[in-house]
């Protein structure tokens, strides 16, 4: 039974739910190039100024300046859902 337990606990811990949506696109061509900005925040419910944001310099600046992006043509969100943690990733598209 202790074993059934601990299983149960440990698959709970590491479930995780993700959601990936458009946040913008530009009439910008696609291009092959894509950079991503990421961040974590720990006990945080609802939108990202919740909680305790670990990445302050999150965003799509960021996330182009990693893709060495210089005209962006879309943006999407990566939300992944954990027990506690939130991760946040900004997927940037362009040339």
């Amino acid at each position: 039974m202790k074993k059934l337990a601990l299983a149960f606990v440990v698959g709970l811990v590491a479930t995780s739910c993700s959601v990936t949506s458009p946040v913008t696109a530009t009439n910008n061509e696609i291009g092959s190039k894509v950079g991503k900005s990421e961040t974590t925040c720990v006990f945080g419910y609802g939108g990202i100024s919740s909680g305790i944001v670990l990445n302050k310099n999150y965003g799509i600046a960021e996330a182009a300046k990693n893709g060495n992006i210089n005209t962006i043509a879309t943006v999407d969100l990566k939300i992944q859902n954990f027990i506690i943690v939130r991760k946040h990733t900004l997927i940037v598209t362009g040339k």
